[in-house]
């Protein structure tokens, strides 16, 4: 079942980026209980789980289903292409109660047994103190679970703008959404996202929000009724990369994968964490274009690497398997110098 956005020849003039340091915090806070969102940050999810036993983070399960409605108001459409948290968790603080209450009941109404619960019936008693209640919950979780990796998290979301923006110069919207995630299409001036309950919204000029996200991974998340603007979030691009960055990736964890590819090979897919030309790579590594060139080549030919071209330019990409790879090796790596120690099991909190 779909779910539909209907757009006039102004909201095609109007699509943005944005990227929100207060929706990764929740969608953090949400990954902790989600085991199907675990699989590219399970390197987090190992210090974060230490990290939220500090946190009260039950509120939180009240208002988060699995499938449904969360609070928009915690979450809001980001005020700006770069917000900070601070500039964003005081808008969650300036919430107007009584359309906040609505907005709780909603989600209270779509998690199990929550809206009857005393837990439930306490964040509605008094929708002006469960404002500041679940701001202070957010502030805490920020500095805990994100602010130690935005910086990281930050260059992953910008890189993605930065490449889509491109895109979307150069291919248009329609064939830019797909791209994004292929659950999302537009036909016309039809925007559909496949998967969702069957839903429907006219923008009516006010513009599409397009908002990459770390942590909402595997999902597509589209929604917030008037009067938010309409935003789409979607996965950003380079996750299986992301917690096994340049700088992290340890001698041995290239050695594991200079043993499989070869280390001219290695190097190259590992210095490939934003899309970039030869001459580029060349320079970045230290190697002559030319050999650069011919590993770029088999690592293209083995379905490590794509290339797109922009004018006279050819820049190089991984591919999702040549960033598993990447990741795996990482992985591996550090299975070995940890004995094999699991995942720990169960929520934060």
């Amino acid at each position: 079942m779909p779910y539909h956005l209907r757009l006039t020849d102004e909201d095609l003039l109007r699509c943005r980026f944005a990227l929100s340091p207060l929706w990764e915090t929740q969608e953090a806070v949400r990954t902790l209980g989600r085991p199907d969102r675990h699989g590219y940050h399970v390197p987090w999810l190992r210090r974060a789980r230490r990290a939220a036993r500090g946190l009260d983070l039950a509120p939180f399960r009240l208002l988060m289903p699995r499938r449904g409605h969360s609070p928009d108001f915690m979450g809001p459409p980001p005020i700006g292409p770069a917000a900070t948290f601070d500039e964003e968790i005081a808008r969650v603080r300036g919430a107007d109660p009584e359309a906040a209450r609505a907005d709780l009941a909603m989600a209270l109404a779509d998690t199990p047994g929550a809206l009857r619960s005393p837990e439930g019936r306490a964040l509605l008693a008094d929708p002006a103190r469960t404002i500041q209640h679940l701001a202070d919950l957010l502030e805490a979780a920020w500095q805990v679970l994100i602010a130690p990796d935005w910086p990281r998290l930050r260059a992953l979301l910008e890189a993605d703008v930065a490449f889509h923006s491109r895109r979307l110069a150069s291919v248009g919207l329609g064939a830019l959404l797909p791209e994004l995630d292929r659950r999302i299409s537009l036909s016309g001036r039809l925007l559909t996202v496949a998967g969702k309950p069957d839903h429907g919204r006219d923008l009516d000029g006010g513009g599409l929000v397009l908002m990459p996200s770390v942590f909402s991974w595997p999902d597509v998340v589209s929604g917030f009724e008037p009067p938010w603007q309409p935003t789409l979030v979607y996965p950003a691009r380079g996750l299986a990369g992301l917690w096994a960055a340049p700088g992290d990736r340890t001698p041995d964890a290239l050695a594991t994968l200079g043993r499989l590819l070869g280390r001219g090979r290695a190097a190259v897919l590992a210095a490939l964490d934003e899309p970039a030309t030869t001459s580029a790579l060349a320079h970045r590594l230290g190697l002559a274009p030319s050999s650069v060139s011919a590993h770029l080549t088999t690592l293209r030919a083995s379905g490590l690497l794509l290339s797109r071209r922009y004018g006279h330019q050819v820049h190089y990409e991984r591919t999702p398997l040549g960033s598993a790879l990447l990741a795996e090796s990482g992985a591996m790596d550090a299975m070995d110098n940890e004995g094999g120690e699991g995942v720990m099991g169960g929520a934060g909190g």
